[in-house]
Parts: C-alpha cells; structure tokens; sequence
C-alpha cells in the first residue's frame, strides 16, 4: 500500500475508534496514514488490554488519547465522548476527522466533527438494517447524514443513501477493509493445522460461536435458549466468551448451561480467522461474522432479528430467531462437505482487497483541498 503520510502534515488526520471491530476495519487506513493519523481510543470496549492485542496484531502504535467511556450507557458513552473529543478539537483540530461503522464511538466522534466544522469521513457507510430497535441503526444513519466523504463497501449501500437523498460526489464505492484484514491476517494452512491439533479439533468437525449483543446477552430467556440450542447441535461447539457474556451467564444462572458446550477465552484474531476457516459452520451474532464468512467461505447461522448486511443472506448467511438455531444448522450437518463445496466459488461481495487505498486516496484528496 502506497505511503500518504509525506502528503499531509503530521497529525492532521484523527481517526476515532473505540472497538476491536473498528480497530480491525481501520488498521490498513492507520497504516497507511502514517505520522498524518492521530489515533484516538474511547474506549468503548472498556477492556482495552483486548484492544490492546488488536493493535499489536496489526502493527499499530498504542492511541495518543484514551477516553475511558467504557462501562457506561449508551447516552453515557455518546455524551462522555462527545466532550472530551469536543475538548481535543478545541484544542487542536484535526483537518479531517474518520469514523467506522455504527458504534457509538462512530456516533460521538461525527458529532464532534460536525460540531467543529471538520470534514468527516464515515468508513463503512450505507448499511442499512430497517431495524428501528437497533441502536446501531440510529449511529449508522445519523453519521452517513453528517459524513462529507461515504466510504460505502457495496453498490446496495450506495443505493440506500441514494433512497435518502444522499447522493452527492462525496458517496464512493470502495470495497469493504474487512477483504484485506482477512486476506492479511488468515494463517496458513500448515499453521491452522497446528491450531486446530493444539485445541484437539478435527477440521469440518466442530462449530465456532461467538455472541455479544445486549439483545441476546442481557435477555436471560434469549441468552438461555441460546445456549440450549448450542447444546443440542450434535456437534462439537467452541463458544470464545467475553467477560462481560460469561458474567451474564453467571447472573441470570445460566452456567449449567455453559457445560454443553466448549467455553474458551476470547482470541486473538488471527487465531479466531483460522478457527472459522476450518469450522463445519458458525452461530454468531456479530456483523463482521456475516462478511468474514463470505471470505473463508463458511456458513453462518446469524441469531439476530435483522441485518444489515444483506449481500450475503442466502448464500453464506441464514438469519434465525433464538428457537431456529437446531433446525437451521440441521440441514447443514447432513453434507457439510457439499455445503462449503458449494460456497467455494462465490465471490465475497465486499470488493478486491483495496478498499483502504481507496478511502487514503480520499482522505489525501481532503487535508489537500482538493475535494
């Protein structure tokens, strides 16, 4: 990836994340921005030793600013953020502000931006769920109307902002960052092998489910169903667990539950790429899950009421209520070898693998005045 770091001065790009996702979308962007980005870390995930290891897997520089919103609720995290990146751009605006996706960490850094008349770059723009019960959706639609420069991965999300008037020279379609973070990070086949052998797990012979979303998480009917239905798979299930789900588990009494199935600590992400690529399938409620799938071509019960990534529903993604998941994977375990046989061929709807040069390119075109 070409150097832009030489074409903008040194700090004039701030990049506001706060989650492992966004850490994961936005890596080559950093990189490439060089001594131009100026990172800063909310906190949003309030266990920043994890992000801390997503840094590290990326070759990216601890952030210059830490927040420390975690813990808090949403208004709490969006407001927190909002002022003390108000307070940073007081002090030192940035010429450009960029922002991922549709956390609440995306929502804070572009009303911040807007607040300070600094152009903002949303990565990641476009998704749509039309799912009004899903905060995300709220971030997602509010930043998009405030972003001067829409980095949409797909021509369906270029379609959605065109639905809602947005339409203007600022809305590119450039691929989704997630191909190259992927493709970069994915080990090899010897090593997922000796991944696979260190955890004594046959390839094709185990799910992989991951679940974080308050939706399910904080609903101990839908967080028990769940875990039922994990249990009754009939196959080997390796369930990576976040602090904050295992606690759930253990106050809502749900840990007898947790028998069934295999509980590990979270992974590191090359790690977690190499488990998905030689699971059977996946049970997730994760959003990068739906696009990484469509990559290493598994398929994906995803226990969500919506998506907003409809690129992949019906080839790599089924969507499932909580009660669906046995009977969904079901017709899967039958001839797994057919099912991924007959993803192998079709092509991930997310773009080549230069989704990042083309956001740097855009951002380059910014800071010079050029846009």
């Amino acid at each position: 990836m070409q150097d832009h770091d030489n074409a903008m001065p040194p700090g004039s790009v701030a990049v506001v994340l706060g989650t492992r996702p966004e850490i994961i979308k936005l890596a080559h962007v950093i990189r490439g921005l060089g001594p131009a980005c100026r990172v800063v870390h909310t906190g949003q995930h309030f266990d920043f030793g994890l992000s801390e290891s997503f840094l590290e897997v990326f070759g990216i520089a601890e952030p210059s600013t830490f927040l420390g919103v975690g813990g808090m609720t949403r208004v709490g995290q969006i407001g927190a953020a909002v002022s003390a990146l108000g307070d940073l751009f007081a002090e030192e605006a940035p010429r450009v502000v960029v922002v991922q996706g549709d956390t609440n960490t995306t929502l804070a850094g572009a009303l911040a931006a807007n607040a300070y008349e600094i152009p903002l770059v949303h990565v990641e723009a476009g998704l749509r769920s039309y799912d009004r019960r899903m905060p995300e959706e709220h971030n997602r639609v509010l930043t998009d109307h405030l972003a001067d420069l829409l980095c949409v991965p797909t021509e369906t999300a270029r379609a959605n902002l065109a639905r809602e008037g947005i339409s203007h020279d600022g809305v590119v379609v450039t691929g989704n960052t997630v191909v190259e973070a992927v493709l970069g990070l994915m080990p090899g086949p010897e090593a997922r092998h000796d991944l696979l052998a260190s955890r004594g797990l046959t390839a094709g012979r185990y799910v992989l489910s991951t679940f974080h979303r308050p939706e399910n998480v904080d609903d101990p009917d839908r967080f028990g169903l769940i875990l039922e239905q994990l249990g009754e798979l009939g196959h080997r299930v390796v369930l990576p667990l976040h602090p904050r789900s295992r606690g759930m588990a253990r106050t809502f009494g749900l840990e007898s539950l947790l028998e069934a199935v295999e509980v590990i600590e979270p992974l590191g992400y090359p790690e977690f790429l190499g488990l998905s690529a030689e699971s059977a399938y996946l049970v997730s409620d994760s959003g990068g899950v739906q696009e990484e799938a469509s990559i290493y071509k598994r398929p994906v019960v995803v226990v969500r009421r919506s998506t907003e990534r409809p690129e992949v529903l019906g080839t790599f993604v089924r969507l499932a209520h909580v009660d669906e998941i046995t009977e969904l994977a079901s017709g899967w375990l039958a001839d797994i070898e057919a099912v991924h046989d007959s993803l192998a061929d079709i092509p991930t709807p997310y773009g080549d693998g230069h989704a990042s040069e083309r956001i740097l390119e855009g951002i380059v075109s910014m800071v010079s005045g050029d846009a």
